[in-house]
């Protein structure tokens, strides 16, 4: 299923940027979910940091926008934004799953005051310690009001432009940027839930990958450079 285009000369609402390195094996379910929009609403930008396995082609066959750079996640979002036209703005990571009503939440948001908001997380897996972990992030996104970019984030572009927006961060660019945009107002919750692929929970163990992600971030919290916590994510 293709994403729909936007007409000629016209201007989507919504414009969608995913980040991907590698992800041929969840990027067409993730765009066949974008495709669910009303024709000529969306603008959808796949920025791939230097792919082998196909995920460029593929985005393209199903009529994502693609473009390349290298850098990381950060680099990759400040590129699609920079490219991309629509007054708001939907950032993804390329491993999830949009809910069936995606579209009819987002519509409301976009309706509504302009405020940052985000989906709840669902992380894919049967175990009970993954149901604890989305009920702490839901906490922590609430209360809390800490979403990562594994929930996606919606936002005006006027808003992350007063936010003095996105920072070419090769990792915690979404913690960067979601600790600025909470001083300009609450981050709404959008009521439904994303489905994360449980990869990373499955290969480190729940409380693995969770201890892991804790550390990453006090350690980023004390200023050691993003680029090193990179290396170290990745190679996990």
């Amino acid at each position: 299923m293709r994403t729909r285009s936007v007409a000629p000369g016209s201007v989507a609402p919504l414009a969608v940027v995913i980040p991907a390195l590698n992800e041929a094996a969840h990027l067409p379910a993730l765009l066949a979910d974008l495709a669910m929009a009303p024709a000529g609403l969306i603008e959808t930008w796949v920025v791939d940091g230097g792919s082998r396995d196909g995920s460029p082609c593929l985005s393209a066959l199903a009529g994502a926008q693609v473009v390349h750079t290298a850098g990381g996640r950060g680099c990759q979002l400040v590129k699609g934004v920079a490219l991309s036209t629509a007054p708001w703005l939907l950032l993804l990571h390329a491993d999830l799953r949009l809910p069936c009503q995606w579209w009819a939440a987002v519509e409301r948001a976009m309706a509504g005051p302009e405020s940052p908001w985000c989906f709840r997380l669902g992380i894919q897996g049967a175990s009970p310690a993954l149901r604890l972990v989305e009920w702490g992030v839901r906490l922590r996104s609430g209360p809390g009001q800490l979403p990562y970019g594994d929930q996606g984030l919606l936002l005006p572009r006027r808003l992350l432009q007063r936010a003095g927006g996105l920072r070419a961060l090769p990792l915690m660019e979404d913690l960067e940027l979601v600790l600025r945009l909470r001083r300009l107002g609450p981050i709404r919750d959008l009521g439904l839930p994303v489905q994360v692929d449980g990869r990373r929970w499955r290969r480190l163990g729940v409380w693995g990958a969770a201890w892991r992600n804790a550390r990453l971030r006090r350690a980023w919290r004390r200023g050691v450079d993003p680029s090193i916590l990179a290396e170290r994510y990745y190679q996990a």
